[in-house]
């Protein structure tokens, strides 16, 4: 499975972690920055991520600044992604399983490296539960395209 990931300065350092964490996992990582803790503008980031979900570059994303709240939004306005911002990992189940969440957003000064880990394996391993929630998931493709 090919993930992207994106941050802002604020979530660089857990970005690393996270991809430190899947390449040795096995997954194939797509980064689009940020590369330090320099200050930068979250939307960029997100924007990427999304592109790349939505073109099928990778199959998920995962995207981070410091609260996850900026960044979520911005990925969020790419058509046809639905960012989830989770705190825990029933969140990232439900995300999935219920929503069909195509991009995780998490707050690197909010929860901590080894939470962030478990989110995202979560996320990742949790599979869509079409049957009981295509027709919702429907009605917001359908509102998205107007």
């Amino acid at each position: 499975m090919k993930v992207a990931l994106g941050s802002d300065h604020g979530g660089y350092e857990l970005k690393k972690i996270i991809k430190e964490n899947l390449l040795e996992k096995g997954y194939e990582i797509l980064d689009f920055g940020t590369e330090s803790s320099k200050s930068v503008d979250y939307p960029e980031y997100g924007f990427k991520v999304g592109q790349a979900v939505v073109a099928k570059e990778a199959e998920l994303g995962v995207v981070v600044c410091g609260t996850g709240i900026g960044i979520s939004i911005s990925a969020n306005k790419v058509k046809g992604i639905r960012a989830a911002l989770c705190t825990d990992s029933y969140m990232a189940r439900m995300a999935r399983e219920h929503n069909n969440a195509n991009i995780l957003a998490l707050g690197a000064r909010v929860i901590g490296s080894g939470v962030a880990l478990d989110i995202v394996d979560t996320f990742i391993n949790t599979a869509f539960s079409e049957f009981r929630h295509a027709r919702r998931l429907e009605i917001i493709t359908e509102y998205e395209g107007k």
